[in-house]
């Protein structure tokens, strides 16, 4: 942390303390982080249900799920430089303040229109919250403890994207007060509005030095690019990929060429870009963008055909489906841990490891399914277990690879490009890998554990060759923390 950047009104022990971590103030970003990772997949468990309450057609689901994911993934990266500019603790409550009132609208929706709306809206806050998670763990932390606090935050974003499912079936299970579906959104609401009163009394304010104004140009154009990147990665597969999303996909390309251009002729006149394009020089930086959009390629879009695998194919509920993610999610966890005390004496090795391991328990998915074993529980937990035993000890360090090198002027750039990353290679792994697995199911046959079993194998080797190409990417990152 530079010394422009210490936060003033941290307690006096911490700040006595200099190797010591904040844990007070951490820990109020990263319920942030959860809430906002966890609403993303609880509400898929929640889908069918919504269908029936609202009278909702095929196309207005589609959007109550993807809504929140658009409006999510095109704003991250202005809501972190507006962080740098306006305060990480303001934009902290801001974007919780938003995400609790639009849940309220989300609970409260008499029909299908509102929900859309409020679930765009919903997504607005989380991108304007989420990305001060990663620049507070990054400007407040000093790095000789970072790595731990990453750790931590690795888990909880891990657990919120396993957790979903269960919590989702857990609550939908329960009805409670006869109200079905709602309590997915409620659930927010009284835990947002904890974290706003404990971060406006232990979150410290951030700036970055020298900021001035927020490049709107570039906003603009990089919101246009990311859009027109996002929105036919949600929608093509439904729709069969018609032309028009092909079109989308070449305008994004145009549209993120422009956006260079602009950035780069800002900087040059000596204005203030979104994004400085010197970021991506730091090779721990630019490899570990493309690190992370391939493994969160791998990791949503499989819980997403797993999750339809087991309650479409084998029938189970949602609480029933959530529960055998619970093994992994206990492995994921405890891996993770093991990753933040295992990278300071071993470094790179842990994540060569964790993605060696991951592509072996992709593949021991394959093997098993393919080899004739029966696609039941007892057959796939083992080798989901073997998934998170890699996944902890990759994803969490990557995190912190990505950021160790940033400095606290960009910290918030940063962290909105970081997530950006996870939310466009979330997007791209659904459109890929749910492709292929559902042209494996095909058309529902006779015995539907068959045929989910052989699409689940399938989609397990697309996603053990995404899982390959994250670990050449691993083996391209500095060997030390310096390089």
């Amino acid at each position: 942390m530079s010394r422009t950047e210490t936060p003033a009104d941290l307690p006096a022990a911490e700040r006595a303390a200099p190797a010591a971590v904040p844990w007070s103030a951490v820990s109020v970003v990263l319920v942030g982080a959860f809430m906002a990772i966890l609403d993303a997949f609880i509400v898929i468990v929640a889908g069918p249900s919504i269908q029936a309450g609202l009278n909702a057609s095929a196309g207005e689901l589609e959007w109550i799920l993807a809504g929140y994911q658009l409006t999510y993934a095109v704003l991250l990266i202005t809501g972190g430089r507006l962080g740098d500019l306006f305060g990480r603790r303001r934009m902290f409550v801001t974007g919780m303040a938003v995400f609790t009132l639009a849940s309220v609208a989300c609970a409260a929706a008499p029909g299908a229109l509102v929900l859309i709306v409020a679930r765009l809206v919903q997504g607005l806050g989380a991108a304007v919250m989420l990305p001060q998670t990663f620049a507070a763990v990054t400007v407040l932390v000093p790095a000789a403890s970072r790595h731990r606090v990453f750790g931590v935050l690795g888990v909880v974003m891990g657990v919120a994207t396993i957790s979903g499912q269960l919590v989702g079936g857990l609550l939908i299970g329960a009805d409670l007060f006869g109200s079905s579906w709602r309590p997915v959104f409620w659930i927010n609401v009284p835990i947002g509005v904890a974290t706003i009163w404990l971060a406006a009394r232990r979150l410290p304010e951030s700036r970055a030095v020298g900021a001035r104004r927020l490049d709107v140009p570039g906003v603009l154009v990089l919101s246009l690019a990311l859009f027109l990147l996002a929105f036919p990665l949600i929608q093509g597969r439904q729709e069969g990929w018609p032309a028009w999303t092909w079109l989308c996909l070449a305008g994004s390309g145009l549209a993120l060429a422009a956006f260079v251009a602009i950035e780069r002729r800002t900087g040059a006149r000596g204005g203030d870009p979104l994004v400085r394009m010197s970021l991506f020089r730091t090779r721990s930086f630019g490899v570990g963008i493309l690190l992370v959009l391939v493994v969160y390629t791998v990791v949503t879009s499989y819980y997403l055909v797993l999750s339809i695998s087991l309650q479409d194919g084998l029938g189970l509920s949602a609480l029933g489906a959530g529960l055998v993610y619970t093994p992994a999610a206990v492995m994921f966890f405890s891996f993770s841990m093991i990753a933040s005390r295992l990278v300071p004496r071993h470094g790179r090795r842990v994540l060569e490891a964790g993605a060696v391991v991951l592509v072996v328990g992709y593949a021991a998915t394959a093997i098993v399914l393919f080899g004739g074993a029966p696609f039941e529980p007892a057959v796939v937990i083992p080798t989901l277990m073997l998934q998170s035993v890699g996944g902890g000890l990759l994803i969490t360090p990557a995190m912190n690879v990505v950021l160790a090198r940033i400095a606290p002027e960009d910290a918030g750039t940063a962290s909105g490009v970081l997530s950006t990353a996870q939310q466009i290679g979330g997007a791209l792994g659904v459109a890929a890998i749910g492709a292929v697995f559902f042209a494996a199911l095909g058309s529902p046959a006779a015995d539907r554990a068959h045929a989910a079993g052989h699409a689940l194998a399938t989609a397990s080797v697309a996603t053990m060759v995404a899982a390959i190409a994250a670990t050449v990417l691993v083996f391209l990152l500095p060997a030390r923390h310096g390089d």
